[in-house]
Parts: C-alpha cells; sequence; structure tokens
C-alpha cells in the first residue's frame, strides 16, 4: 500500500458489482451442491438429520431440533424459499442423496459481501471429502465465479466445532462481537471469520491439491491435512 492507501484506505473507484447467486447446481467431483427444493429435498433431509439421534447439530442453530418430517418441512417452506438467505442441499454423488444443507446470506452486491451459514451436515456427510468440498465449490463459486470480495463465517463463539472448521477451511479469525443477539432464550456471542478476494488464488490452489485423489491412500485417508497445505503455501510466498 502507499501513503495515502495506509491513511485513508485503498481506492475501489474501478470496483464492480459482484453479481447475486443463481439457483443453480454446483458440480463437484464427491459432491455436488444444488438448490434446495422441498418436495424434492426435504424428506431425505429430514432422514439424513434425524440418524443424528441426540440432537446435536442443532445446539447452535436458531431452530430444530424437529419432531417429525411435517414440522421441518413447514419450516423450511417459511424459511428456505427467499432471496436471502439462498438455501442449498449437498447432495452425496455416491449415493444421489441430499445429506446437508447449506446457503448464502447477508448477500450485498454492491460492496461485495457474502456468508455463508446455515451449515448442518448431517452424519452421513460429516467427516468425508464431500463435506470439503462442499465448502469449496461454494466459496470457489462466490469468489471467483460471482466476484465478491468478502466471504464471510460467523457463529457463537462457544461453538468450538464451527470455529475449528473455520479455520481448518483459510478462514482468518476477526474477532467476537459481544451479546450479538439471544436465540433459544441464550445470549450469543458471534465470532466473525472472513476470507477475502486477494487470498482466494492461494486456497484455490491448497483445495485443489487437497481434492486431489492422489492426497488420499487406499483407504480414503488422507496424506496431508488441508490447513498444512495451506500453511506450506503461505510460507513460500
Amino acid at each position: 500500500m502507499n501513503k495515502t492507501e495506509l491513511s485513508i484506505g485503498v481506492n475501489t473507484s474501478k470496483w464492480m458489482e459482484a453479481k447475486r447467486p443463481l439457483r443453480t447446481t454446483i458440480e463437484g467431483t464427491y459432491c455436488k451442491v444444488e438448490p434446495f427444493s422441498i418436495d424434492q429435498h426435504a424428506g431425505e433431509l429430514y432422514q439424513a438429520f434425524s440418524s443424528d439421534k441426540k440432537g446435536d447439530n442443532w445446539t447452535y442453530m436458531r431452530y430444530g431440533p424437529f419432531r417429525n418430517e411435517q414440522e421441518f418441512r413447514k419450516w423450511a417452506s417459511d424459511n428456505c424459499l427467499t432471496n436471502d438467505p439462498i438455501f442449498y442441499v449437498v447432495i452425496d454423488k455416491t449415493t444421489g442423496k441430499a445429506v446437508g444443507l447449506i446457503s448464502y446470506l447477508n448477500i450485498n452486491v454492491k460492496f461485495g459481501t457474502i456468508e455463508i451459514g446455515h451449515l448442518n451436515y448431517s452424519p452421513f456427510l460429516q467427516r468425508t471429502v464431500a463435506a470439503t468440498e462442499a465448502m469449496y465449490l461454494m466459496m470457489k463459486n462466490a469468489i471467483k465465479s460471482l466476484g465478491y470480495r468478502r466471504y464471510q463465517w460467523q457463529c457463537d463463539s462457544l461453538n468450538v466445532p464451527s470455529r475449528n472448521a473455520a479455520l481448518r477451511l483459510g478462514f482468518s479469525f476477526e474477532g467476537v462481537l459481544r451479546q450479538a443477539t439471544i436465540y433459544k432464550n441464550r445470549n450469543r456471542d458471534s465470532a466473525y471469520f472472513s476470507i477475502i478476494d486477494k487470498e482466494w488464488p492461494l486456497l484455490e490452489v491448497a483445495y485443489e491439491a487437497w481434492l486431489n485423489k492422489d492426497n488420499f491412500d487406499a483407504n480414503g485417508l488422507q496424506k496431508s491435512k488441508l490447513s498444512f497445505i495451506i500453511e506450506n503455501l503461505k510460507s513460500d510466498l
């Protein structure tokens, strides 16, 4: 940065607006992310979510768990058909079934900011290659294809698995907004993470290296961790 940029900020006069996400399918190797259709996906999603017998997936969500499929469909009808958030499902390409829910939200095309959220991976998706690939597909689409400058992640500051996931995926921790909201009769301090556009080229290389079939042994176990690949690429700069 030059002195002017350091004192008053980087000039953005050449900035062009980002594009709004479309309800189109994003194809990957292990999974695909497609627009949430209640008729097509709600039954499969409810069954997948129901395999979480303790309901732990819903602890830090504003909603759920749901007592039955009808209740889940009602929630989906009331909340998942908007233009912000825009909900998608993660389809396991091995089984062809919906195994997770994800969305873009807080979409601001003028300033080029977008958030990933409402992330709920059923036990069938958790800790799989497809789980990471789904995040990569959403991230790549937002930053590279749609032109967003800031890709945001926020979670309850007490949600340690979510915080660790954000860091593993290459997000930078920015801080905690104290007493940000209330949900389920509990206070929430919100932890914020982000990736910005200039960080994407390195992260794209890292994700593609991690997702490469050569990074997995005959049993499907990773040879190099994503976080290790990211840090190695950073150290080479």
